[in-house]
């Protein structure tokens, strides 16, 4: 039996059936795991008055203790084109993302960088991610090899593409269905592993294409849905041209089934009133993505339109600009301040863990510090940068803490990142 002891500054956070977010915090706690779960968490006074032992705590103090962080939307292949500079989405596909993802053919290449893509997630604090590969087999089953010997949980899938990007990338439509029902079966539920049908946009799925996707959504309907909507002007106005008989960019993917409860729609930035609420009632997810649209000049998404329920955060490395969903978050909150609403800090955190678990159908099992939960963990350290703990010296109650780190933290913030009880990350071995 393995126990881990901590003892630090533990929050975590849930949302009320009112819709308002409940904040669990102790200002000094203690954490104990077992065998990779979360095992008990308690005052340090309780936990001395039980009878534990404080000294044998792992004492981390000041730092603060809360579920790992979420990611719901990122691409593995593409850590090396951060920051390339292109005018908008469309012009940078072609010139950025479509050759890096070319290189993935090569499986050592591929093997290489998906373990050094999964490294940096967790050194970001981010212990679950619902990841793009690339269109090759291999890319997407030496992610989940990785994450499978970390005992992390991911949620990725094979991208689908048969059209409008370069041929070493596309795949005729059955090959494709083949390959991804080959997957589901081999790595799909197998541990802390799923998987999800990945179709990148509607641009580049025939509709024979879409249509096997659908197929094999209802014939493994555990599976998730990840895909592109409604990110760039351009690429909508492009939708429109391929798909002439749709009355939207959402209805061509409801027209093969694809607007379900386990999807996952990235950036959402230029839906109508209509799109919202069919998303809405089919329990669709729209993931935010500030840090690329921001980028990529896309446009400032209406958090205020969309309900938390049907609402997700995430990075879209290598769109955004950083792994960090901290990072994230401060880009959503000036992209709230535009368009005249404010994130307030504990929806940003319940956003990046427990609701980012809940829109992964994963609620149950992270996102939480609660007994039963697996013990994904991140150490958060208020003293750096320097320009955090400068600000943090002066907080005086928990939403200004809450604030700064959220607003101030970078990857140097991350003292320690768990999984599964198990110390995957340390700043200090760095």
């Amino acid at each position: 039996m393995q126990t881990l002891s901590l003892r630090a500054k533990l929050m975590s956070f849930s949302l009320d059936a009112d819709g308002t977010v409940d904040v669990m915090y102790l200002e000094d706690g203690v954490l104990i795991c077992t065998d990779g779960r979360i095992d008990a968490l308690m005052s340090a006074a309780d936990y001395a008055a039980d009878g534990g032992d404080l000294d044998a705590c792992d004492d981390l103090r000041p730092c603060f203790i809360c579920p790992g962080f979420v990611d719901t939307h990122l691409h593995m292949p593409q850590l090396g084109i951060i920051a390339s500079y292109s005018p908008q989405l469309l012009d940078w596909l072609d010139r950025f993302a479509f050759p890096a993802e070319q290189a993935f053919a090569d499986a050592a290449f591929a093997a290489e960088q998906a373990q050094h893509f999964l490294d940096r997630v967790i050194a970001s604090g981010t212990t679950c991610a619902q990841v793009f590969t690339t269109v090759h087999e291999h890319a997407c089953e030496h992610l989940f090899a990785a994450a499978q010997s970390a005992d992390m949980a991911m949620v990725a899938g094979k991208v689908m593409m048969d059209r409008h990007a370069p041929a070493p990338l596309t795949q005729e439509p059955q090959a494709c269905a083949r390959a991804c029902e080959g997957l589901i079966n081999k790595w799909h539920d197998k541990g802390r592993l799923r998987y999800a049908l990945t179709p990148r946009f509607a641009i580049t799925s025939s509709e024979e294409q879409l249509a096997l996707c659908g197929e094999l959504l209802q014939s493994h309907p555990s599976v998730l849905l990840q895909t592109h909507l409604s990110e760039n002007h351009e690429e909508i106005g492009e939708v429109a041209r391929l798909f002439p008989q749709a009355d939207d960019y959402l209805d061509v993917y409801e027209r093969f089934g694809l607007n379900v409860s386990s999807a996952t729609f990235a950036h959402g930035i230029h839906l109508s009133a209509s799109e919202r609420q069919r998303i809405v009632a089919a329990g669709a997810k729209v993931a935010f993505c500030p840090s690329s649209n921001l980028f990529l000049g896309s446009g400032l998404f209406d958090l205020a339109a969309m309900p938390m329920d049907n609402l997700s955060i995430a990075s879209d490395v290598g769109g955004g600009t950083g792994l960090s969903m901290l990072h994230t978050c401060a880009e959503g909150y000036k992209v709230g301040q535009a368009r005249g609403h404010q994130m307030h800090p504990t929806e940003a955190f319940y956003a990046i863990t427990a609701g980012n678990a809940k829109s992964l159908g994963l609620a149950d099992e992270i996102g939480q510090l609660r007994p039963g939960y697996s013990a994904d963990l991140v150490v958060l350290n208020p003293s750096k940068p320097q320009g955090l703990a400068e600000r943090y010296a002066t907080c005086e109650e928990l939403t200004d803490a809450l604030f700064a780190l959220m607003m101030l933290s970078d990857d140097r913030s991350i003292e320690r990142c768990y999984i599964a009880g198990k110390l995957a990350y340390s700043a200090s071995a760095q």
